[in-house]
């Protein structure tokens, strides 16, 4: 360089874009790209850049498996829920038959307790999914 500064475009930090993928769009989807563009300033390659890798460790999710997953998940559930209310019909005929053993009372009630934290972390996992869905 000879003692002079350098002029043009600065040296860009960081590894070289070298590859390229071509994506087709509709003219709607494109003119909504042109929108975006103008209303917040960077370029198209930005955007969809930005878009695309904004949250790239989140999972991508297959809607039509997560729905068939989730009604299997929801029969099961009603499933269980008919065990349960059939349990607890059996044991009140027994105890009005004064045939109700106290060791049977508490072990429905540990195994409904058990249940009932199984369905609030199902719940929990549940709206988690839905976030990450997007939905």
């Amino acid at each position: 360089m000879n003692g002079k500064g350098r002029t043009g475009r600065p040296l860009k930090n960081g590894p070289k874009r070298i590859k390229k993928i071509d994506v087709r769009f509709t003219q709607d989807e494109f003119d909504a790209i042109l929108e975006l563009e103008k209303t917040l300033g960077i370029s198209k390659a930005e955007l969809v850049r930005s878009r695309l890798l904004e949250n790239v460790k989140t999972m991508v999710i297959n809607a039509k498996e997560l729905i068939v997953l989730l009604d299997k998940t929801g029969a099961e559930i009603g499933r269980c829920g008919n065990n349960i209310n059939q349990l607890a019909r059996y044991a009140n005929i027994l105890n009005k038959r004064d045939l109700l053993s106290p060791v049977v009372i508490e072990r429905f009630n540990n195994l409904f307790e058990t249940y009932l934290k199984n369905q609030q972390a199902l719940d929990s996992i549940l709206r988690k999914v839905i976030r990450m869905a997007g939905i």
